[in-house]
């Protein structure tokens, strides 16, 4: 949206409020100095916190309690835990730095770190959304490589999850640097409560267009082939496999609940990356055209969210970190040593007839 500002005055460099304004002194309206009453009435602003609470209450909860389950109970630390190990780490950078400081934020109106702690803040939730969502990627080619067996008999050690662990942070290092050294830049986003890549302002000389169409095939489009790949491919083999074995009640049941996972992983992953990736495409390829900035608020927090639903998906539908979790929390649980993938790979080794 262009601004009412084209007055010969210079912008800000460390932030940009995205709706036409009646006046030339934009820094008196700084999302770091004042409450930004003006994009939104107040019961928005705390209804975005009460939801941020709610997130970094939860997903901070959930994630420290699949770290510590993982450190303590020696049966979880198979290769496939390694990647959900991983994962429940990078949503707890996301939780613990960027949902806490949207919720303080949100609570008071404006962002009230300042312009250093937003790109801290952007950086940082920036990193941890891109190595959750390659981790999520490398769960689904994890699944396909042992299931499927495209290599033959390679086995998928810990040494393999580990790198492939590296491979994330790599991977999110190289997405969410470039905005830290002139390639797009940190600044408040939406409402102005939490901090992103800039993604709609008119001024080329961060040449923001191209970081966001590098974010789009690179952290979102290659991912999620992937894993629509993968995951297709893993159901194709359990058919088969349930084919095969059509008089078993076991292996049908087994392939329904993979079924409705991988479903359901699949969803997850578009809730929380689809709505961010699509709206910053449609901005940075309609210049100009105006949008609500409740509507820009809503891709962040989604993502954000990814927090709490990525481990209630891909942890809790594991068996044993369900168990492990009840048995640490003291609510008994039993000592059931096979999730639900595992007990397929167990099916997909019988193979089609």
């Amino acid at each position: 949206i262009k601004m009412r500002v084209n007055h010969g005055h210079e912008l800000p460099e460390d932030f940009w409020i995205p709706i036409a304004l009646d006046t030339n002194n934009i820094t008196s309206l700084s999302p770091f100095l004042v409450p930004q009453d003006h994009l939104g009435g107040s019961g928005i602003f705390y209804s975005m916190a009460g939801f941020m609470f709610f997130v970094f209450v939860v997903g901070t909860a959930i994630n420290t309690l699949t770290i510590a389950c993982t450190m303590k109970y020696k049966k979880l630390r198979s290769h496939l835990n390694y990647i959900l190990l991983n994962l429940a780490v990078a949503n707890l950078l996301v939780s613990c730095v960027g949902s806490f400081t949207a919720c303080c934020s949100f609570a008071s109106r404006y962002f009230i770190f300042g312009p250093l702690a937003c790109k801290i803040e952007g950086f940082m939730a920036t990193l941890g959304g891109m190595v959750s969502l390659w981790s999520l990627a490398v769960v689904a080619f994890e699944r396909w490589l042992v299931i499927c067996k495209p290599l033959g008999n390679f086995v998928f050690k810990p040494d393999h999850a580990i790198a492939c662990c590296v491979f994330t942070w790599v991977f999110g290092l190289i997405a969410s640097v470039p905005p830290l050294v002139g390639w797009s830049r940190y600044i408040p986003e939406g409402l102005q409560c939490s901090c992103g890549p800039d993604w709609y302002t008119t001024n080329n000389k961060y040449n923001n267009e191209t970081y966001v169409m590098f974010l789009f095939c690179f952290c979102f489009a290659v991912p999620f082939a992937t894993i629509v790949f993968c995951y297709g491919q893993l159901l194709i083999t359990l058919k088969m496999a349930a084919k095969a074995q059509a008089e078993s009640a076991s292996t049908q049941k087994a392939e329904r609940e993979v079924t409705r996972m991988v479903v359901v992983m699949v969803l997850g992953f578009l809730v929380c990356w689809m709505p961010y990736a699509s709206f910053a495409v449609w901005v940075v390829n309609n210049r100009g055209q105006s949008f609500d900035l409740r509507l820009a608020t809503i891709p962040s927090c989604f993502s954000k969210a990814s927090a709490v639903y990525n481990p209630v998906i891909y942890v809790l539908f594991n068996k044993q970190f369900r168990s492990s979790m009840m048995m640490m929390l003291g609510m008994g649980g039993g000592e059931e040593e096979s999730s639900t993938t595992q007990s397929v790979t167990e099916v997909s080794k019988v193979g089609p007839a």
